[in-house]
């Protein structure tokens, strides 16, 4: 990256660096502790894990109310609703251990936290965010009861991004670049009727 961190931190969390700056700090230590991310990922959470979550926000309406499946340590989530206040953001994780760290990770930000899987959550919304949870087609499935019509799935994907979208009839591709950030995958999948 060309610019520094904290040069990218009021860039993307404008009134929120301190708040993003604690979840990391939370995330490379009781995150590594307790197992939700590996003791190496520490020295790269920023580039592989914050600033990978937030080419999605590009494709998320003003205002929105937002559902992040599979949470785990509350990514894309966290950074999702600290880049942009005006959503509404609820993290659906099933593990006991992440969602114990979540509950603590969200605490005083204004973000709900569902103990449970996808399929047990039952309030539907128009967007559903996920990151690392499951292939598109399983994950297709396992959200379509959430997504009102005309909602869409967003999938924060890697290099297989491409070969995933063919395999979902009406998924789209979306290669994202924000302003000195890596490329961002991500595949956006709307409800039909």
């Amino acid at each position: 990256m060309s610019v520094s961190r904290e040069t990218l931190i009021h860039s993307f969390f404008p009134e929120k660096e301190k708040e993003i700056e604690r979840y990391a700090q939370f995330l490379t230590t009781a995150g590594i502790e307790r197992g939700l991310i590996g003791p190496k990922e520490g020295e790269i959470i920023w580039e592989r894990h914050i600033f990978n979550s937030l080419p999605v926000i590009s494709l998320i309406p003003q205002g929105a109310t937002v559902v992040d499946i599979g949470s785990g340590a509350g990514l894309p989530g966290i950074p999702i609703a600290l880049a942009r206040p005006d959503l509404q953001i609820t993290l659906v994780e099933p593990l006991q251990r992440r969602y114990d760290f979540l509950v603590e990770a969200v605490e005083g930000l204004g973000i709900t936290v569902f103990h449970g899987q996808a399929q047990d959550y039952s309030v539907k919304t128009s967007i559903i965010t996920a990151r690392a949870v499951a292939p598109l087609v399983k994950l297709v499935t396992m959200t379509r009861h959430l997504i009102n019509k005309g909602g869409v799935l967003l999938a924060i994907k890697g290099e297989s991004a491409a070969e995933e979208a063919k395999k979902v009839p009406g998924a789209e591709l979306h290669e994202i670049s924000l302003e000195h950030l890596p490329l961002g995958r991500v595949i956006r999948v709307a409800k039909r009727a």
